[in-house]
């Protein structure tokens, strides 16, 4: 019998070869051009960089890594993780057979109907072992191991996702938090010199030199300047109870540096365009479902060939049949048996048409993802750039104000001209420098925008 199975085994092996690939990526996944102009490769590239190595400020650092340790989308992951663990060993220890033992005894006295105390006793015992070993359709227990493993990687990639998008999401609101206070400071700075231009046109108007009308309107602005601070500061709270959240802690004022510190990496090549993509947790998934839907199809495909089922058992007893036998004897039987599937309806066909259309559909879904990662790398390398060139006409802006600025104070105390040049000049610079601070943000919102483009940086 041995070299029966031996043979039919070896015959079914070498008709389902293709059983046995491993997925490779489809070689007409188009990448090539997806960063546009902007592919210059190195080693030294921003994807390849860190997040510690991006955000270096360590205020903001020891932020991350609270949120990172304490978070409980990054807690569950773990844990999903481990459940992908278990699932993947019972999927490799399919390849075992199941042995059950079931030790079993019997002890049975016999009296004479006309002697009570004469008797017999009958001892009996067995020791069965049973061997089970469900082997299934040729190659079916492997691509099952083979998504099993897939679906442990789908979850690895699910973490990478939360972490890219935690750490994107804590660096976005400190920055945020670090421009409401600039932006804060500037606000109180202008309401400080419109109260001072007020009081003045207040004794003006004292001293018969002025009118109401012009009282009132600078009171007006006085007071939109007063609300608008009242507004920062309440974004300000309400951003640091969001942040609170996300690190999984109480509600309290965040400790942070200014919004001038942030220097965004001088690197920003890109690197080699499929490498970099490769950590992009969506591309990744878009992948990963396509080396799932590879090892159903040959699931499908597996259901085309024969079931192999081997069982055996055996035992040691001292019963075998009605006679007994003592000492015990050893008894055992082995069974082999193959199972063709040649009509189900349809259904072993038809379910295997279904998983080649869902493998097309995971290869469309794959390439898109690659265009769609391509552009968003683009997006946010432009919005630097953008940033980067207006930030120095912006700088040379503030810098012309500034000396305008000083020279109509010069002028105000020289002559004695109208304070409202002063209040002029004054504004037209904390105008020119809120600029600043909405253009420095657009850079930090854009790098961490490329950082998530990238998928999150080498971790």
């Amino acid at each position: 019998m041995r070299p029966i199975i031996k043979a039919a085994i070896s015959a079914l092996l070498l008709s389902s070869c293709g059983l046995y690939k491993n997925y490779e990526r489809p070689a007409d996944i188009i990448t090539d051009g997806i960063y546009g102009e902007m592919q210059t490769a190195g080693d030294n590239s921003l994807g390849d960089l860190k997040w510690r190595d991006l955000f270096t400020d360590p205020t903001l650092q020891s932020l991350i890594e609270r949120g990172l340790e304490q978070n409980s989308n990054m807690k569950n992951a773990e844990l999903h993780i481990k459940e992908a663990d278990y699932a993947l060993q019972c999927a490799k220890l399919a390849y075992i057979p199941s042995l059950y033992f079931n030790p079993s005894g019997t002890i049975s006295r016999a009296w004479d109907p006309y002697d009570r105390n004469d008797y017999t006793t009958s001892k009996s015992y067995a020791l069965p072992i049973s061997l089970s070993w469900q082997v299934g359709s040729i190659g079916q227990l492997r691509n099952q191991k083979k998504k099993a493993e897939v679906t442990r990687e789908q979850l690895r990639n699910a973490k990478q996702a939360i972490q890219a998008q935690l750490v994107a999401n804590i660096a976005a609101l400190y920055y945020n938090l670090c421009m409401l206070d600039e932006q804060l400071a500037l606000t109180r700075k202008t309401e400080q010199n419109w109260g001072k231009y007020l009081q003045m046109q207040k004794q003006l108007m004292d001293a018969g030199q002025g009118n109401k009308a012009a009282v009132a309107s600078i009171e007006a602005t006085y007071y939109s300047y007063s609300t608008s601070i009242i507004s920062i500061e309440n974004n300000i709270h309400s951003l640091e109870v969001s942040l609170a959240n996300i690190l999984g802690e109480p509600a309290g004022n965040t400790q942070r540096s200014s919004l001038a510190s942030f220097r965004a990496p001088a690197v920003i090549s890109t690197g080699l365009p499929i490498s970099i993509l490769d950590r992009r947790p969506d591309v990744r998934d878009a992948e990963l479902q396509l080396a799932a839907a590879f090892y159903d199809k040959n699931i499908a495909k597996s259901a085309f060939y024969p079931n192999l089922t081997l069982s055996a058992n055996g035992q040691f007893t001292n019963t075998l049949g009605a006679a007994a036998v003592n000492p015990g004897v050893l008894i055992g039987a082995a069974v082999a048996s193959l199972a063709q599937p040649l009509f189900a309806n349809g259904r072993i066909r038809a379910q295997y048409k279904v998983s080649k259309a869902e493998l097309e559909v995971a290869t469309n879904n794959f390439q898109q993802a690659v265009i769609a990662a391509g552009n968003e790398v683009n997006y946010a390398m432009d919005d630097i750039l953008v940033a980067q060139n207006m930030g120095e006409y912006i700088d040379k802006q503030v810098n012309s104000l500034t000396v305008a600025l000083d020279a109509t104070e010069k002028l105000y105390a020289n002559s004695g001209t109208n304070y409202l040049n002063v209040i002029t000049a004054q504004n037209s610079l904390l105008s020119a420098q809120m600029s600043q601070i909405a253009n420095r943000m657009s850079a930090v919102s854009a790098t961490i925008n490329l950082y998530q483009a990238l998928g999150g940086g080498a971790e």
